[in-house]
């Protein structure tokens, strides 16, 4: 092992309720988490590209519930 990271994967996550504004808080702290490269918010929606051998989606619908909005695959 060289210690190389999975190739990213994208998910796109659905986001009841969200606005754009809040999408940028939930981008934001989903790009705090280790092995995410990208969080891009639209209304009512999220688009993550991750390392999945750090994270699940579940991991990352957690992540987006803990901003106080439900989530689920799309």
């Amino acid at each position: 092992m060289t210690g190389m990271t999975s190739k990213p994967t994208r998910v796109l996550l659905g986001v009841r309720g969200m606005t754009r504004d809040a999408g940028e808080r939930v981008a934001a702290h989903l790009r705090t988490l280790p092995g995410v490269t990208q969080a891009m918010p639209d209304e009512g929606q999220i688009e993550v590209h991750y390392d999945p051998s750090q994270h699940t989606v579940m991991d990352l619908v957690r992540a987006v519930r803990s901003q106080g909005f439900l989530a689920g695959m799309l």
